[in-house]
């Protein structure tokens, strides 16, 4: 940590912007999914705390600079009240009279939500003058959105270079998990890596074969790496142009001493449905007429050996299309596999990005893990060796 921290931070008193991520899901009107707010909730709870007044910051959906009432912070922040179980205000915007009047009201240990920021186009530009225009409502700065870090934005870049500056305790936490995992690790480490396509993670896999021992490829990620070493994989999804580019990780790891793991059997069917005919056999024997639609007991059982010697697993993405049963036996297995030795103390277990967060869920085991990131870009560009420029303006 280079950031600091609210240990640091003189703030009773002060008028503190506090950058969170109320970008939550929102279906028929109703959030879905109150995660992303519970977890920001201890820095709001500590700020008001000590007496500071609390002013967050976010963004909601993509409004593209204009004012669209369905993108409003409005219900958020009232459900922002209900999990913190504390009165919290609402501004109608994040700049300008009604944002200044409703700072200039605040006492003490008061909250308030600022309308969402991306109704400016000034925001995703990080514009200088949007940036004074946020700045002049408070003393300092607190960034509690490592989701959102990844953005040069006004709120999550720009404000960091005007005021005294400080990670929330869910940024602190994020920060520390992944340093854990990756920037100083206990050894040896493992990766899994799933998902569709090579082509979107080849930043992450050319990242991670230089860092870890072992690299784990599942998913259709997978039927490509398989079928570049001359395996007929059938009708499974896989990329035909990129058979070159997963030879060359091949060799890239190889060089690294980094150890690629792939699929040794896997569930293949004719159909892409829920419950249809399936077989479980070699990847070296998948009929052409079939596809590869999750990996095999034997790879599970192989990759669950392979924890027994491992100290630090960091995992993004499902081995399986595991929405769809019985796709799912594969990723839920190797998961609670991992939550077991997380459980024993054996494992620093590390995971993020939308699909894995929805598979452990769907595991059971998402409060089972060390640490589960809820952020998706942002995890993903960190793997990736990136510098997430949030996080930088803290340094």
């Amino acid at each position: 940590m280079t950031a600091r921290t609210l240990d640091e931070a003189p703030l009773a008193g002060k008028r503190v912007l506090v950058r969170v991520d109320l970008n939550v899901p929102v279906h028929g009107g109703r959030i879905s999914d109150l995660t992303r707010i519970e977890r920001l909730s201890p820095t709001i709870r500590e700020l008001s705390g000590m007496g500071a007044k609390v002013i967050v910051l976010s963004h909601f959906d993509r409004p593209k600079g204009k004012r669209v009432p369905s993108m409003s912070l409005r219900p958020i922040a009232a459900a922002l009240g209900e999990v913190l179980g504390m009165p919290v205000g609402f501004a109608e915007d994040c700049i300008g009279e009604a944002a200044a009047t409703a700072v200039a009201a605040l006492r003490n240990g008061d909250v308030l939500v600022l309308e969402n920021t991306r109704f400016h186009a000034g925001e995703e530009a990080n514009d200088p003058d949007f940036v004074s225009a946020l700045a002049a409502l408070g003393d300092a700065y607190v960034n509690d959105a490592f989701s959102a870090a990844h953005r040069a934005h006004a709120s999550t870049e720009g404000l960091a270079h005007r005021l005294p500056s400080y990670a929330g305790r869910l940024m602190q936490r994020e920060l520390e998990a992944l340093d854990a995992a990756l920037g100083h690790p206990k050894r040896p480490v493992m990766a899994v890596v799933g998902g569709s396509k090579v082509s979107t993670k080849l930043d992450l896999l050319g990242n991670l074969c230089g860092r870890v021992d072992r690299l784990v490829i599942g998913g259709a990620m997978a039927n490509t790496f398989l079928a570049a070493q001359g395996i007929d994989v059938g009708k499974s999804l896989q990329e035909t142009a990129l058979h070159e580019t997963a030879r060359a990780i091949m060799a890239r790891a190889k060089a690294a001493n980094c150890t690629i793991v792939l699929p040794i059997d896997a569930v293949t069917s004719a159909e892409f449905r829920a419950d249809p005919p399936t077989h479980t056999i070699p990847v070296d024997r998948i009929p052409p007429d079939e596809m590869v639609l999750d990996v095999g007991p034997e790879s599970v059982d192989a990759l669950s050996a392979m924890l027994k010697d491992t100290q630090t697993l960091v995992w993004n993405g499902p081995l399986g299309a595991f929405e769809t049963r019985p796709f799912d036996a594969g990723t839920v297995a190797l998961a609670r596999a991992v939550a077991e030795a997380t459980k024993a103390g054996t494992l620093l277990s590390v995971a993020g990005g939308g699909d894995t967060v929805s598979a452990l869920r769907h595991a059971e085991v998402l409060d089972k893990f060390s640490y589960v990131s809820t952020a998706g870009g942002a995890f993903l560009e960190w793997l990736e060796g990136k510098t997430l420029p949030g996080v930088a303006a803290l340094g």
